[in-house]
């Protein structure tokens, strides 16, 4: 069983419900960009070779060299901070989290790529999955760590110590302000 650390759990909730929110928005909104038929003339052939695309735009001068990667980093670069965010955790450890966000990251814009395979106009490469990947661990790793720690102290201020899972009372004074906890004897059984 999962403990939520907080002292009003309809904060946790309402935190959890915005993230769900921003993120479903933010998947239709991706779905929409990147799933939709265009009508192009002609289409460059699928990417299945790492760092290829990226050699190429770095190939077409900086600007557009920039236009374009930066695109890749940005597109599910939210995610990086949403999924954690869904999530609403405060009481994580870092590196889990970060590999969590990543791999479902990832999985999501592995996912996307499969799905252009069959939409016209749309073409896969291998690349817009690493530029989509190392977007969602720059987010973050530059946000969710820091928010993190920032609501803890917020939390320790108004509410006590997280590390217990009553909201900053140690759980031998709860259980001395609530009483004995009653118990039943045990009645035999006949065979």
């Amino acid at each position: 069983m999962h403990v939520r650390h907080s002292s009003d759990g309809h904060a946790v909730i309402r935190f959890r419900a915005a993230g769900v929110l921003l993120l479903v928005a933010h998947l239709l909104f991706v779905g929409w960009l990147t799933l939709r038929p265009l009508d192009v003339p002609w289409m460059t052939a699928a990417n299945l070779h790492p760092l290829d695309g990226i050699k190429a735009d770095l190939a077409l001068g900086p600007a557009e060299a920039g236009r374009r990667i930066g695109e890749g980093l940005v597109l599910l670069a939210p995610l990086g901070i949403l999924l954690p965010m869904a999530g609403g955790r405060l009481l994580v450890s870092p590196w889990a989290s970060l590999a969590r966000t990543v791999a479902a990251g990832a999985l999501i814009s592995m996912a996307i790529e499969l799905a252009q395979t069959g939409v016209p106009g749309q073409v896969v490469d291998v690349d817009s999955l690493l530029l989509n990947t190392v977007g969602v661990a720059l987010a973050h790793l530059l946000v969710v760590p820091l928010s993190r720690a920032r609501l803890r102290r917020g939390n320790r201020a108004g509410a006590g110590d997280l590390s217990h899972p009553g909201g900053g009372v140690p759980l031998s004074r709860r259980e001395a302000s609530q009483g004995a906890t009653p118990t039943i004897s045990r009645v035999g059984i006949a065979p």
